[in-house]
């Protein structure tokens, strides 16, 4: 049994140190009040006993109680957040310690007069619990903040800031994805969400695509601006359009390209050849042909698959066997070869609420009607 990872506990030191600050600061409260009332002819307004010392013990005792809850008030954050930390990238370390650095030196420089106070039992633990407060808000920031913290050290320390990965970049859109239209599906599949910039020259084309006489062209035109508005009604997404900054490059595609370059975006694109040029370049690009192409069925009709039938279907003739991934295969004709590996020719391949639903015939026997209708479907899925 594997032990059970440990849960995120309060830390006692900075609790502790919180309220060693605060007693002092407290017991010297008392002691200059002791002073106070001593100085004006008061020396025994507390009875017989050391007015001094009674202080001291007073100030001391309620000091240890307020700075205990000081304390685990400060420290409630850290409680909350210990967990996360364990396993944080060495980058994010990096990131925290600089920014506790930063908040050190920031509390030092706001605390620091308060060593014109005569009395330094006053003066010390508020210029500790000052440092200590600011310091871890700055390593929070500094954590939260990372990638420009380092950004802004990288010179001096070594340490560059981590590449964000494409998918989460602003990302710029391509004539082609608005035409094509199925990015509205990957973003109502939640596959994709934030900004989405749309240049100038891509609704100049699309606008031209929409006015030109040729039919067909027309309709791709009007298809990709109606992609766009339906964009910008989806939640999940924030369409931003952005002028033409660089009116001396012709083509739409290289006018992508710079803009992607100069601004930190990534390319979001269905044309290949554009994709490999903008990588060519040092544009990061988000391809969804590719991205079909690896969700695309493992067979398509035509192609030759070797499957083990382990079953007979419910039809007369068909034998079940299923491929690597789950899916099953109906092969016509094929129950006397059930127990055995058979080359078989896919027919059709079907899409079904349980998944795919993939139809064929021995690859050596001639194709004759398969019936891959909605009843065969549902017949053969029920086997």
């Amino acid at each position: 049994m594997k032990p059970r990872p440990s849960r995120g506990r309060t830390p006692s030191g900075l609790i502790e140190i919180l309220r060693l600050f605060t007693v002092v600061f407290f017991a010297g409260l008392g002691y200059e009040t002791s002073r106070f009332f001593t100085d004006r002819g008061h020396s025994n307004v507390l009875g017989p006993f050391n007015g001094l010392a009674v202080a001291i013990i007073v100030g001391s005792a309620l000091g240890y109680v307020v700075g205990g809850i000081f304390g685990r008030t400060i420290a409630a954050s850290a409680d909350r957040t210990e967990v996360a930390l364990r396993e944080v990238s060495a980058d994010t370390l990096v990131a925290g310690a600089l920014g506790l650095v930063c908040g050190v030196v920031t509390g030092a420089g706001i605390a620091w007069p308060l060593f014109f106070v005569p009395d330094p039992l006053i003066a010390m633990p508020l210029f500790g619990i000052v440092v200590a407060v600011l310091g871890y808000l700055g390593f929070r920031v500094g954590v939260a903040k990372r990638d420009g913290m380092l950004a802004m050290f990288s010179n001096r320390t070594g340490v560059a800031p981590r590449d964000a990965a494409p998918a989460a970049l602003p990302r710029v859109l391509d004539t082609s994805v608005a035409i094509d239209g199925r990015i509205v599906d990957v973003v109502r599949a939640g596959f994709m969400h934030g900004r989405v910039v749309v240049a100038q020259p891509v609704l100049d084309e699309l606008q031209a695509l929409a006015d030109s006489a040729d039919p067909l062209r027309r309709s791709r035109g009007r298809r990709g601006l109606e992609v766009l508005q339906t964009l910008q009604r989806e939640p999940v997404v924030d369409i931003s359009v952005v002028a033409d900054e660089h009116p001396e490059v012709t083509e739409v595609d290289g006018k992508l390209m710079r803009l992607c370059l100069d601004e930190g975006y990534a390319l979001l694109t269905l044309d290949t050849n554009l994709a490999k040029a903008a990588s060519i370049a040092g544009v990061r690009v988000l391809n969804l042909h590719a991205l079909s192409l690896a969700l695309r069925p493992p067979v398509v009709a035509g192609e030759d698959v070797t499957v083990q039938l382990i079953k007979a279907g419910r039809e007369p003739g068909q034998g079940v066997g299923y491929l690597d991934d789950g899916t099953m295969v109906v092969v016509e004709r094929g129950r006397s070869h059930v127990g055995r590996d058979l080359l078989v020719r896919v027919t059709s391949v079907v899409t079904t609420a349980n998944g795919r639903l993939v139809f064929a015939h021995p690859a050596d026997d001639q194709p004759e009607r398969v019936a891959d209708g909605p009843t065969a479907v549902h017949r053969a899925s029920g086997g």
